[in-house]
């Protein structure tokens, strides 16, 4: 049975890298999207496009190391997260900010187009609040990174704030401003909301809580899961632990939350049609 996680960091530095995918694999789990994280964490200092594309080739190796040492399928997501344009827009300024993470952007879309990254994120807006010029910024340049995952016919994964109903709305209406296939646009981190991500044509990835999951798949089976496992030994199992997506599915199914056909549906189907890989069994 094929189990994949659709939103899954690895940190060799603060986390437990090898040892987080292997307890996925365990468990059950076969493939992760793993998910760059920031500059920062990986040990540049998120100045410059430079700091960017290092980082990217830096977390491109990561993946190539679990694919190398590992019984996982492991595949790249590159981009910038918009925390790290946050902090350099209040370190440099906004024009200097969005120049630079442009330029990164541009390398993230040429590692998608040479096949070494699935999908350009996360990027999108801060979670948090920031001053308006910023807020307005992260919008531009998340409409950036959806025109150059058009242009490379790849898929982006988002990073926002808390979403509701009308901001699925609201997606929607950029992601035809951009005129990238809806259906290329994850919305990480989702809440439930099948039936409207549906509606927009944007792919929900829920986090794997059983109440979230339970709420979704009353909705029908068009999402992926996701633990957003983050891999910092300081917050141990957060977002959740790498075992949760694989532990979870199963017991669904086992239960009949899930019919083998949803899980084939979750796991397959809706990752190949998002991403362009090929899974089988």
């Amino acid at each position: 049975m094929i189990i994949w996680d659709d939103h899954f960091h690895v940190d060799p530095y603060h986390g437990l890298f090898l040892e987080a995918v292997k307890e996925f694999h365990r468990a059950g789990g076969t493939h992760l999207v793993v998910v760059y994280k920031t500059a920062h964490d990986y040990g540049f200092p998120g100045l410059k496009a430079e700091d960017f594309i290092k980082a990217m080739d830096f977390h491109i190796g990561l993946v190539e190391k679990i694919n190398r040492e590992t019984a996982v399928k492991a595949y790249a997501v590159v981009g910038v997260h918009p925390a790290e344009f946050d902090y350099l827009a209040r370190e440099r300024g906004i024009e200097y900010a969005k120049n630079e993470v442009m330029k990164a952007l541009k390398y993230a879309q040429k590692l998608c187009l040479e096949g070494r990254a699935i999908g350009i994120g996360e990027i999108g807006r801060p979670h948090y609040e920031v001053p308006a010029e910023v807020w307005r910024a992260s919008i531009d340049l998340m409409k950036y990174g959806m025109a150059l995952a058009k242009e490379a016919d790849c898929a982006v994964q988002l990073h926002t704030e808390s979403f509701d109903e009308a901001k699925f709305r609201e997606l929607g209406r950029y992601v035809r401003e951009v005129g990238i296939k809806p259906y290329k646009v994850v919305k990480h981190f989702s809440p439930p909301l099948v039936k409207v991500a549906e509606e927009v044509g944007v792919f929900p990835s829920i986090i794997a809580s059983r109440r979230n999951i339970k709420a979704a798949i009353e909705q029908g089976n068009r999402f992926m899961m996701e633990t957003d496992y983050i891999d910092d030994k300081s917050r141990p199992g957060a977002v959740l632990g790498p075992k949760t997506v694989p532990k979870r599915t199963k017991a669904f199914l086992q239960n009949g939350t899930f019919t083998e056909e949803d899980v084939y549906k979750i796991h397959v189907e809706n990752p190949e049609k998002v991403y362009g890989v090929e899974l089988g069994e």
